[in-house]
């Protein structure tokens, strides 16, 4: 922070017991319209005294780690911190003061994990076990190391109403979920992970609070009316009062970073951070972040969520770009659910009309809608991405939260797909030139579906939700009696990964993607971010489709029979990987239906 003032007076106080020292703990707040802020201390209120740059500030001696506090600003209160670290009793609970330093790390020798050669693994605290806490997710790491995995993306953790909810209406960016385990319990997760060899990527949105617990405007101008989102006034880049909005953002984002040992950041929807200041959010937070990499001697990772397919984001600053490491590729998504399901409505009605062929798209180009025509929006969308940015700065992946979770009822892939095609999707994504990710439980077809469930405690804004919820799905034809009730608790247990279900592996999935990561690993080629060097064969039916990776070649049957090929006139084929009893006699390589091998030619 820039432009504290020292401090000119104190709250009366008679001092410590004789004896013994305390310490002084220095309390501040930005609240730049106030005319009189307080700080409350337990029911006790003290005057603060205002500053440069609107920030009020109080030393008081004796109020160090575990002092619940909060601010009275203009007799409204108290409220919260805005940049609290701790809320143990929810979202309108006061703030706890929270010394970093008292915990014991056992990282010292974390020398980090870089986003590219990757395999990342998206999972939601809340029902990755039945505790739904950091600990008991701990308990589960040793499956993810032996698995293959080297980064794991956490869902939102910053506090949200009630206990269960998917994150995305956090109001407390700064404090760890309490239910969860509180910062305590996110720094031993961290830890833990490490320990294991697993970096950790936090899930952070900064595009919106949710509404229940949402204190920010009674201290100053975090939102404007100068640009709408969907969810109201947008938060506050570019208008009056914007610079300590955006150090608000900054300094949470190096927060999690550095206090919390982060190895990297998910950013939701930045589409949504509306910002025409010459020098975008992003790009600054990218700067800082670099800064902080260098000093902390570890890669930091930022990875956007943005639905505009521009590659600016990821494009360097150098070159006028934001500088970001990589950002999700839904086209990539879209045009493998649309190949493998079928599917057609929405959004995937473009990349049905031939699916084949959207696939070899996005596989050689990244994106699919690239300055062309989408039917969804009713216009062209997207621009071209220069075949020097490395594929590895794309993130890949068949399933996440937002595409499970968004269907009316949450269903995976598991639930229509065959194993044959379950396995092609794998081979797909973990052979493919992006960086790839799973969500938790597809590695073995998980049959629990993750649906989206609140907790919200007023019981107004609980039925919109559930009302919202119902008409969303209605207008796409569900029956609203078939919609997950979002506020019952049943639709949370029933999201809950089941452990067993992974120990029986009854579908025989989880030694594939074992396998098929091992290979990631062990061959070069399939690392290889030059998009221009990747190809894509399509036979004319559109049933067989054949990757080229370097030597090596991913030849998928999707057709109803059997398909003969042959890959080369003058070299062998070595299979490395196989499913549904692929076969080669030395010239012709027999692939069955629904299946996949990875061979090099040699």
């Amino acid at each position: 922070m820039s432009g504290l003032p020292r401090l000119s007076n104190l709250v009366e106080w008679p001092g410590p017991p004789r004896g013994r020292e305390c310490a002084v703990t220095t309390f501040r707040v930005w609240a730049p319209k106030a005319n009189d802020v307080e700080l409350d201390l337990s029911g006790q209120r003290s005057p603060m005294t205002s500053g440069e740059g609107g920030w009020w500030t109080l030393e008081v001696p004796d109020a160090g780690h575990g002092t619940d506090y909060g601010y009275v600003v203009d007799g409204e209160g108290p409220t919260p911190d805005p940049r609290s670290l701790w809320q143990p009793e929810g979202v309108h609970g006061p703030s706890r003061v929270y010394e970093h330093d008292r915990f014991g790390w056992t990282d010292t020798g974390w020398t980090g994990r870089q986003l590219a050669g990757s395999v990342v693994y998206e999972l939601h605290v809340g029902t990755f076990t039945a505790e739904g806490t950091f600990d008991a997710a701990i308990g589960r790491l040793d499956e993810l190391a032996e698995l293959g995995i080297d980064l794991v993306e956490v869902m939102p953790i910053a506090s949200f109403p009630g206990r269960h909810g998917w994150g995305y209406d956090g109001v407390h960016l700064y404090a760890a979920h309490e239910p969860y385990g509180g910062p305590d319990g996110f720094k031993r997760f961290v830890d833990a992970a490490h320990a294991r060899g697993l970096g950790v990527v936090l899930d952070v949105v900064y595009n919106h609070l949710g509404p229940s617990g949402n204190y920010l405007s009674r201290f100053g101008p975090y939102f404007t009316g100068r640009h709408s989102t969907p969810w109201g006034d947008a938060v506050n880049l570019d208008d009056e009062g914007s610079d300590e909005v955006r150090r608000f953002l900054i300094d949470n984002a190096t927060t999690w970073l550095r206090d919390f040992h982060v190895d990297g950041l998910r950013l939701d929807a930045v589409h949504a951070l509306v910002d025409e200041r010459a020098t975008h959010v992003l790009a600054e937070l990218a700067d800082e972040v670099d800064r902080l990499s260098t000093a902390l001697r570890r890669p930091l990772s930022l990875i956007a969520e943005s639905d505009r397919n521009d590659a600016s984001f990821v494009t360097a600053r150098e070159a006028n770009g934001y500088g970001l490491t990589a950002q999700w590729d839904d086209d990539v998504h879209h045009a493998l659910h649309g190949l493998l399901t079928g599917e057609s409505q929405g959004y995937y009605a473009d990349f049905a009309e031939d699916p084949t062929e959207a696939l070899a798209a996005t596989f050689t180009g990244a994106f699919f809608h690239a300055g062309t025509w989408s039917s969804f929006r009713g216009r062209t969308h997207g621009a071209p991405v220069d075949p020097r940015i490395p594929a590895y700065r794309f993130v890949a992946y068949t399933q996440t939260h937002d595409q499970v979770g968004n269907r009316a009822t949450g269903d995976r892939l598991a639930a229509t797909l065959t194993d044959g095609r379950l396995k092609i999707a794998a081979a797909l994504v973990l052979t493919g030139p992006f960086t790839p990710m799973l969500f938790m439980g597809e590695e073995y077809a998980a049959a629990t579906p993750w649906q989206y469930f609140t907790d919200h405690q007023e019981p107004e804004l609980a039925e919109a939700v559930r009302q919202g919820r119902r008409r969303e799905f209605a207008s796409h034809g569900w029956a609203e009696e078939d919609v997950p009730d979002p506020q019952d608790a049943a639709t949370r247990d029933r999201s809950v990964l089941d452990w067993d279900e992974r120990q029986r592996d009854e579908r025989g999935l989880l030694a594939w993607y074992s396998a098929l990561i091992a290979l990631r690993r062990s061959r070069p080629e399939l690392t290889d971010p030059r998009l221009d060097e990747v190809a894509v064969e399509l036979d004319d039916e559109g049933g067989l489709l054949v990757v080229h990776r370097g030597p090596i070649r991913v030849v998928v049957n999707l057709a109803e029979e059997a398909a003969s090929v042959v890959l080369s006139e003058d070299q062998q084929v070595q299979v490395l990987l196989e499913s549904g009893g692929v076969s080669y006699d030395g010239e012709v390589l027999e692939v069955p239906a629904d299946s996949v091998a990875v061979v090099e030619l040699a």
